[in-house]
């Protein structure tokens, strides 16, 4: 059993499969976020929290490990993470894309993308923001670009999403709650 254990664990990554990701060496909330089941679209790509798209179908699960983390230093995101990559052999969802929300929400993660998905609703999907989250700072991130929102405002809540967008809810400050 250990063996075949060991296949799909580093085995080469397929498109039209999942893959389990769990990361350490980062804060909590963003272990959180990241540490997810994530299906490799049939292009081979997987949508990564911060970092957005990365090629994945046709890599050892070792190879996948090294390049996210390269990434996530490259990116200025983490100086230290450590990725660990399992390969499922079961099927994944592919056909739904998603978008990932992150930080101070309830249920951070994946959330499915519709055409008609709105920063307010993907904040929604992912059970609101906590008490210690600030919808007055709202981050999107698409394509490596980042804006920031006032989600408090009515005009803000309707921004649509795109395939593949990050949202981050910060957590309150003193100074912007």
């Amino acid at each position: 059993m250990l063996a075949a254990t060991s296949i799909i664990a580093f085995g080469q990554i397929e498109a039209g499969k999942s893959i389990q990701i769990t990361i350490s060496g980062v804060p909590d909330k963003d272990r959180a976020t990241i540490t997810n089941t994530y299906p490799v679209s049939e292009s081979g790509m997987i949508n990564m929290p911060y970092i957005g798209p990365v090629q994945a179908a046709g890599l050892r699960t070792d190879q996948l490990q090294s390049k996210l983390q390269g990434l996530y230093k490259s990116s200025g995101y983490y100086t230290n993470p450590t990725i660990q990559v399992i390969s499922n052999a079961i099927g994944a969802n592919v056909a739904q894309e998603s978008v990932i929300v992150g930080g101070q929400v309830r249920r951070p993660g994946p959330v499915p993308f519709a055409k008609e998905l709105t920063l307010w609703g993907a904040i929604q999907a992912a059970g609101g923001a906590t008490e210690f989250g600030s919808m007055r700072r709202v981050k999107v991130i698409r394509g490596g670009n980042q804006k920031s929102y006032d989600v408090t405002k009515p005009q803000f809540m309707q921004i649509p999403l795109q395939r593949n967008d990050t949202i981050e809810v910060p957590m309150k400050t003193i100074l912007n709650g």
